[in-house]
C-alpha cells in the first residue's frame, strides 16, 4: 500500500508541476476535468446520485453548469477584465441554482430538498473552489503566487504528519481523524509558514524586490495552512456522515479526487484573495 500511495503521490506532483508551469489551456482542461469527477464523487457520497450506471437530472445539470462556469472563468482577460468576471460569476452562481430548483420542479417529487441543496452545495465546493488555482495563476505574477497554494496545502499536511509522528501527544479533533495531533497542526502551520518565507525570500523576490516578500508569503502560508487543515477534516466529516471511507477509487492509494484535494480546495481560494490584498 505504502509503495501505490508513494508512486501515485510521485505521479500527482508531476501532473501538477506540468499542469501548473504551463498555466493558460492546459490548466484550464486539467481543473475542469478534476472538477467534474470531484462534482461526480461528491453526488455519491451526498445522495444525489440515486441510479446505479446512470446520471439524474441534478448531475447532468451539474456537469453542464460546470462546463459553462469554467466557460466564463476562461474568458478571463480577453472577454472579462478582473471586475466584470467577479461579476459574471455571481450571476453564474444565481443562475446554478435556478436550473437545481429548475429540474426540482419539473420533476416532483423525484428529488428532494435536500438534494437540491447538496447539488448546489456540491458545485460550489469542487469545481468554483478547485477553479481559484486557474485564476490565481492567471493573475500578475501567477506563476510564482499560485505554487503557494500547493506550499500551504501539501506542505502543512507533510510537516504536520512529521511533527505528530514525532511529538504528537494531543488530539486535534478525535472524532474525525483520531491520528491528528494539536502538535501537528501547530507544525504544519509553521511549516508551511516556513516554507513560504523560503520560497518568497530564495525565489520570488528577485521578481518583487520592493514587497517584503519573504514576511508576505511567510502570512500567506500560514494562514492558507489553517484553512487547509479545516479543509481535511470537512472532507473527513462528510465521508463520516455519510459512512462512506473514500469519495472514489480513481487515485491508487489515495482514494478519489476529493481524498487528495480535500486541502487544496480550500486553499486555492483563500491564497487567490490573500494575493489580491497583500500584493
Amino acid at each position: 500500500m505504502f509503495k501505490t500511495r508513494l508512486l501515485s503521490g510521485i505521479v500527482l506532483v508531476i501532473i501538477a508541476l506540468v499542469t501548473i508551469i504551463a498555466g493558460g489551456p492546459i490548466l484550464w482542461a486539467t481543473l475542469f476535468a478534476i472538477s467534474i469527477i470531484a462534482f461526480m464523487e461528491l453526488s455519491k457520497a451526498t445522495g444525489i446520485h440515486t441510479e446505479e450506471k446512470v446520471m439524474n437530472g441534478l448531475e447532468i445539470t451539474g456537469v453542464v453548469c460546470t462546463a459553462i462556469y469554467y466557460l466564463v472563468i476562461g474568458m478571463q482577460g480577453r472577454v472579462f477584465d478582473a471586475a466584470l468576471l467577479s461579476t459574471a460569476m455571481v450571476l453564474v452562481f444565481i443562475a446554478v441554482l435556478v436550473c437545481f430548483m429548475f429540474v426540482y420542479v419539473l420533476s416532483f417529487p423525484k428529488f428532494k430538498a435536500n438534494q437540491i441543496m447538496a447539488a448546489f452545495f456540491s458545485f460550489i465546493y469542487a469545481p468554483v473552489m478547485l477553479s481559484f488555482l486557474y485564476l490565481t495563476r492567471a493573475l500578475e505574477n501567477g506563476n510564482y503566487i499560485v505554487w503557494m497554494i500547493l506550499i500551504s496545502s501539501w506542505g502543512c499536511d507533510t510537516c504536520a504528519y512529521c511533527v505528530g509522528m514525532l511529538i504528537g501527544k494531543h488530539k486535534f479533533a478525535p472524532k474525525l481523524s483520531p491520528k491528528k495531533s494539536i502538535e501537528g497542526a501547530v507544525g504544519g502551520v509553521v511549516g508551511a509558514a516556513a516554507l513560504g518565507a523560503l520560497y518568497g525570500y530564495f525565489i520570488v523576490d528577485k521578481v518583487m524586490p520592493d514587497q517584503k516578500i519573504a514576511l508576505v508569503f511567510a502570512v500567506i502560508g500560514g494562514v492558507g495552512a489553517v484553512i487547509s487543515q479545516v479543509g481535511d477534516l470537512a472532507a473527513s466529516g462528510i465521508k463520516r456522515d455519510h459512512e462512506i471511507k473514500d469519495y472514489g477509487t480513481l487515485i491508487p492509494g489515495h482514494g478519489g479526487i476529493m481524498d487528495r484535494f480535500d486541502s487544496v480546495i480550500f486553499t486555492a481560494p483563500i491564497i487567490y484573495f490573500l494575493a489580491l490584498v497583500m500584493l
